[in-house]
């Protein structure tokens, strides 16, 4: 019987040999040479009717000697039974966590956010994702080992905002289970995520009934809609010019401070959204009543429609809460007008859902009726956009129900 070849390589051939290939030493053991001339360490084995290679380092840090040691620990774990290589990862995913020590939740979200930022569409989304976890999350678990965030730490960071921002807390639970998700699947953090919602905190937190409730308050009232617009037209200030458009197109506060003026054709009467500033990620068509585009016309000229305080940056987000504010109106929220309007629609309107859904720019939920309607009801959406505009420019309204075919010009 032939005597089994072990340790057939040297460290002079180690060193020397250039040509592309695999070169066995014996007992599983080869050096790799690729075809770039770069060496390292392969230890390949069969389990369970498989062959596997495992990589045991570069040429360049360890000799021949050390890769020998290393492919007989890897020899002795099979015969304990053990995948070498599962054992490793096992090893590895133990050190993540026990490092994890040292990794607190804020570095978590800065990783986060550096990984998926690329793929957000607008990038004040960067601002608004950090700007909130630092606010809010920061002063409570910003610290913290990520894998110390527990249940207890989530509530404790939600609670002060649940009910007095609930948007805000909506979106800072929603964030928070993102990152927490992440540093689970990076091996930082192990077990059930303790931001989630769904049969976990909304068993502690009020309930999507509630939530609804102090949604609808955030909203004024559509019979008191003439009135706060007359209240606003008297008020001066970029702010002011961007929430009157904004009420009377019933965009979404990031699509109307991001803009850029050659959105807008002042010919046809229409503000053509991209695909890539909507939520729905489609193309939106909004008719512009004669003051909307009144407005859009009467704003200096700039890369945004309306400007910040800083040179070459849009207004702030902020900007139109704050001015809510000074109004006298701290009970209501931007956002808010949309619920405004389709509350007014509904109620004072006979123009069927599905229009008033696309005025909004909503996704239809029935896929159906969406494939059946390739459209977007640009026309009948015009005919509703202009008795809007027609509406909030009357203080006193009356109860008059309008139909689709008397809609007139505003």
């Amino acid at each position: 019987m032939a005597k089994r070849q072990v340790k057939r390589l040297s460290d002079r051939f180690v060193k020397t040999v250039k040509r592309p290939g695999y070169y066995a030493d014996g007992d599983g053991l080869y050096l790799q040479v690729s075809p770039a001339a770069t060496k390292s360490w392969i230890f390949r084995y069969a389990r369970q009717g498989k062959e596997r290679e495992m990589g045991l380092g570069s040429e360049r840090v360890f000799s021949l000697a050390q890769a020998r040691a290393k492919a007989a620990d890897a020899r002795r774990l099979l015969v304990e039974g053990v995948d070498p290589i599962a054992a490793r990862d096992g090893q590895r995913a133990q050190e993540r966590l026990q490092n994890a020590s040292t990794l607190t939740f804020a570095k978590c979200a800065e990783k986060f956010i550096g990984a998926h930022q690329a793929g957000w569409r607008n990038p004040k989304h960067v601002a608004q994702w950090e700007n909130t976890l630092d606010t809010y999350a920061g002063p409570v678990i910003g610290q913290l080992a990520v894998k110390d965030v527990d249940t207890a730490l989530v509530v404790r960071t939600l609670e002060p905002i649940w009910t007095k921002k609930p948007e805000t807390a909506s979106r800072l639970r929603g964030r928070i289970e993102r990152i927490l998700d992440w540093a689970r699947v990076m091996g930082y953090r192990s077990g059930e995520n303790p931001a989630r919602w769904r049969g976990h905190l909304d068993k502690l937190l009020a309930g999507s009934l509630n939530r609804k409730n102090r949604e609808h308050l955030a909203a004024l009232p559509y019979d008191e809609i003439g009135a706060f617009v007359a209240e606003l037209r008297t008020m001066e200030g970029t702010a002011a010019r961007a929430l009157e458009f904004l009420i009377l197109t019933i965009a979404r506060t990031g699509e109307v401070i991001g803009a850029p003026p050659d959105e807008i054709d002042a010919d046809k009467e229409l503000w053509t959204i991209p695909g890539t500033r909507m939520k729905a990620g489609r193309e939106h068509r909004v008719p512009l009543s004669l003051r909307a585009l009144e407005i859009a016309k009467a704003q200096p000229a700039g890369p945004f429609l309306f400007a910040g305080g800083k040179e070459r940056e849009p207004l702030s987000d902020m900007a139109m809460l704050k001015l809510l504010g000074r109004m006298g109106r701290k009970g209501v929220t931007v956002h808010g007008f949309r619920s405004t309007f389709r509350d007014w629609a509904a109620e004072r309107t006979s123009y069927p859902r599905e229009v008033c859904e696309m005025a909004l720019a909503h996704s239809i939920s029935d896929k159906v009726e969406a494939a059946y309607r390739r459209g977007d009801l640009f026309e009948k959406r015009k005919r509703l956009m202009l008795e809007w505009a027609r509406f909030c420019d009357t203080p006193r309204q009356g109860a008059k129900v309008t139909s689709i075919k008397k809609a007139s010009r505003a």
